[in-house]
């Protein structure tokens, strides 16, 4: 089944409206060379990071302008393309200044702050237009707080900092806007990006449905695991929850529906499998990227460590499906409206060779993602030439490279923004002072401090994208759990992992609201689905925590040990939320079947004896009741 052109189609995040004449063409050319301009710098010739920040963001900023109007359903205007000019202007001011900038950092110009300011408004107002008011407000917030700091209550209150202060903080030094997290959007981002489209463009989407199909789509619930798979295999493109559902939503949910799922549940599978896109390696979504850079190790480093957990996530789902499917008494396709899997094998294996260039680069020879990205753009147009139907001649290399660019932007702003905010913690010494409240807080006790991270978490998650909330929760909560004696890497996936399940954690929960949308069915109650078959992606954070086994660290020995055990953790879990084993279990079984899933998945001998004794203990008992005949009380 080929895809509507519509799905294929879509050349950018949502809330971009798409130019028209001279406007339309002058962003076209400005996005292919937004686009090259990365392209570049990553495969050829590395920027200082300032510079390579600050064009980033003027590029980010004119093409936001010109494809955003001041309000939804308005045409661009002449004060988009003054905004335009000026974000050129300002931003173009700082690059050409940059050295003279460093040289004289403490001391800058009036025309320094001038244009730092500039930059700073311009970037409150095109993360309002593009992404949204919660973010937007909550930078603001911070601004004021640094000014009027010696009005803030006693705990936080500081002495408060000049508006030359804080504008140079903000936009003249490497510790604002142009700090860590919009360095990650400047790098790995947008090539990761661009990259995502080149292997979208070339055909592979629909080769990871197909495939998907050919091997599921006969089993119990055959197109939910079909869901499934794709979905973790599309997540690897997409890296957004959202942008999931949309491109496989429109063939899976049908399916569901037509197969006995019913439409909230169907909404709701596609969502949860969308979600885990942005924990699930080589590619996750943007967040990752930027951890990488926080925490000053490879992203290689993190794509293993996420790998278990991630694994574990689809598993869950995959059994949560299964049990859903036995309840209902669901079967799977026939096999005549199935595809080959041998053919479609055949046909498509190539589009796994730019994923295997990117991780051999990676892994194997120690290049930089940045330059394996590059590399495995290349391979991807070489492989797109294996097919007359997705063959990518210079058109479709530049609209692909315009597409790329433009889906960057929401990023790019995010981290900018967010960078206002890691900027004021930066210069007030905020972030400290709330690691020592939080600690105080919990008294000591790690597991409140994990909870109060997982609350904090979802409640940002609903209101901002995933990037800008892991970034403000870096900053204000994970040195807290460092402090605590959680290893870092831990700490830091713990909030991304929370960052990532907002998308369906209701009553915002966007990832489930977009698959109820597609499958007909009520929002609220799709999210409510949702949120019990997300179960194993709220409890897999405190496992990997409590043991770092399952972020592959210790010895080899313990990790297999642990990710065996969490599978058959995960399974009882499923059983647990479902209601299901071998039969329908009552609330005493349900019980063991969660306690032993708990422990289970943490890692340890005590907690996996413990957890197997009260899962055979329910299976035991799943037995005997099953073969009670069925005419006695």
């Amino acid at each position: 089944m080929e895809k509507p052109a519509e799905v294929v189609g879509t050349s950018g995040p949502v809330g971009l409206r798409e130019g028209k004449g001279l406007i339309g063409l002058i962003t076209t050319v400005i996005a292919v060379l937004f686009a090259l301009f990365h392209v570049y710098t990553g495969g050829v010739r590395p920027l200082v990071a300032y510079e390579q920040r600050g064009i980033h963001l003027t590029f980010a900023l004119i093409l936001t302008f010109l494809l955003t109007p001041y309000r939804k359903g308005k045409r661009i205007t002449w004060i988009e393309v003054a905004l335009a000019l000026i974000s050129l202007g300002a931003g173009g001011y700082l690059f050409l200044e940059a050295e003279a900038i460093v040289d004289r950092m403490g001391i800058p110009t009036k025309l320094d702050l001038v244009a730092g300011g500039i930059v700073v408004l311009l970037v409150l107002e095109a993360t309002r237009r593009l992404i949204g008011l919660t973010i937007t407000v909550v930078a603001i917030f911070f601004l004021v707080y640094a000014y009027f700091g010696y009005l803030a209550p006693i705990a936080v209150a500081h002495e408060g900092y000049s508006i030359e202060r804080i504008v140079s903080q903000m936009s003249l030094a490497t510790e604002g806007i142009f700090g860590v997290p919009l360095g990650a959007s400047a790098t790995f981002v947008i090539l990761f990006v661009i990259f995502a489209a080149f292997l979208s463009e070339s055909g592979a989407g629909q080769f990871f449905l197909d495939i998907s199909m050919a091997l599921f789509g006969r089993f119990r619930g055959g197109p939910a695991k079909v869901s499934v798979m794709s979905s973790s295999l599309f997540g690897t493109i997409s890296g957004s929850a959202v942008a999931n559902v949309m491109v496989d939503g429109w063939l899976t949910i049908p399916l569901m529906k037509k197969t006995g799922f019913r439409p909230h549940v169907a909404g709701a599978i596609e969502a949860v499998t969308s979600t885990g896109g942005q924990i699930m390696p080589p590619v996750m979504g943007a967040a990752a990227f930027v951890m990488a850079e926080i925490l000053g190790v490879p992203y290689i480093k993190i794509c293993v460590a996420a790998a278990i957990p991630a694994v574990l996530y689809y598993v869950a789902l995959y059994f949560m499906i299964d049990f859903e499917a036995l309840k209902s008494g669901i079967r799977g396709l026939p096999p005549e409206e199935l595809p080959n899997a041998r053919q479609v094998f055949s046909k498509g294996f190539i589009y796994l060779i730019p994923i295997v260039v990117l991780i051999y680069f990676m892994s194997v020879q120690m290049y930089t993602p940045l330059r394996s990205a590059v590399y495995a753009m290349v391979a991807t147009v070489v492989v797109s030439f294996f097919r007359k139907s997705t063959r990518m001649g210079p058109t479709r290399i530049l609209k692909t490279l315009e597409r790329g660019a433009k889906s960057s932007l929401d990023v790019a702003l995010a981290c900018a923004c967010a960078g206002i905010i890691v900027g004021v913690f930066n210069l007030t010494g905020l972030g400290m002072r709330l690691s020592s409240m939080l600690i105080e807080l919990s008294q000591g006790n790690l597991l409140v401090l994990l909870l109060l991270t997982m609350v904090s978490s979802l409640i940002l998650g609903m209101g901002m994208p995933t990037t800008a909330c892991y970034i403000i929760l870096a900053v204000l909560v994970a040195p807290a759990m460092i402090q605590m004696g959680v290893k870092p890497l831990a700490a830091h996936l713990f909030v991304l992992y929370f960052g990532c399940i907002s998308a369906v954690t209701p009553p915002v929960a966007l990832a489930a609201y977009a698959g109820a949308g597609l499958a007909q069915a009520p929002p609220t109650k799709t999210g409510y689905t949702a949120f019990r078959f997300a179960l194993a992606g709220f409890i897999l954070p405190f496992m990997f925590v409590f043991g770092p086994e399952l972020l592959i660290m210790g010895h080899w020995s313990t990790i297999v040990v642990a990710g065996l055990t969490s599978i058959v953790g995960v399974f009882l879990l499923a059983a647990s939320v479902q209601g299901y084993l071998l039969t329908r279990t009552n609330v005493f079984e349900r019980g063991l079947l969660f306690g032993s899933a708990l422990f289970l998945i943490k890692p340890g001998l005590y907690t996996d004896l413990l957890g197997m004794s009260l899962g055979l203990l329910a299976l035991v008992l799943q037995i005997l009741r099953k073969r009670e005949p069925k005419g006695l009380p």
